[in-house]
């Protein structure tokens, strides 16, 4: 057996901030090009974020490989792992990703790069509601979440998930009970998705 390293595995999901393929949702607010700029500021962001909480290792999973600049930018900083998401739906990628760093570690959390006030002191107060629950969630105002967090790899929280829907936040609360996990929840917060989530951007000076 793999002995389990201290610390709380950080996994930030990524998609290459490329136009066409990243914040496709905002395009009609932003343009592609605009969408995709705005894209890589929050993939920094995160980035930046997950190394600064400190609670462990930091793995930024990348789809659909490792060659966009952004990403080899960010591996300059030798705090930070870089992984591909590999195959399958978001569910599939996202149970791989706990998986590989559950192998080592004892817990792990799980977040995007959607939601810009998730920052290293949330990060920090996931981390810590971990030490006396068996998962954590930080829901999103549009239904989703922002961040899980687990001890374990929990199959039934990402298979045949309806994701990208005002549902996945009541559908992982069933299957949390469900599965007999203990759960904490922290303060929902704002995903950027659509144009007008852009207004829980202002005052940053990114869209």
């Amino acid at each position: 057996m793999v002995p389990l390293n201290s610390g709380c595995a950080v996994i930030v999901m990524a998609k290459a901030p490329m136009p066409g393929l990243a914040k496709t949702r905002l395009i009609p607010a932003l343009g592609a090009e605009g969408a995709a700029a705005l894209a890589a500021r929050m993939l920094r962001h995160a980035v930046a974020e997950a190394l600064a909480a400190d609670v462990g290792p930091v793995t930024l999973c990348a789809a659909p490989d490792l060659s966009h600049p952004v990403f080899r930018e960010l591996a300059q900083d030798r705090r930070l792992v870089l992984a591909e998401q590999g195959e399958g739906d978001l569910g599939a990628r996202m149970l791989r990703a706990f998986q590989q760093a559950l192998a080592t570690h004892g817990s792990a959390l799980l977040i995007g790069t959607d939601a810009p006030d998730l920052d290293a002191a949330t990060l920090r107060a996931a981390r810590d509601a971990l030490a006396s629950h068996d998962a954590v969630i930080i829901p999103a105002h549009d239904g989703g979440y922002a961040l899980i967090g687990l001890h374990r790899a929990e199959p039934s929280l990402f298979e045949a998930m309806p994701w990208s829907t005002p549902q996945v936040m009541a559908r992982t609360r069933e299957r949390l009970r469900d599965a007999g996990l203990r759960w904490a929840e922290l303060a929902p917060l704002h995903d950027i998705d659509e144009p007008a989530d852009l207004v829980h951007l202002a005052g940053r000076g990114w869209s």
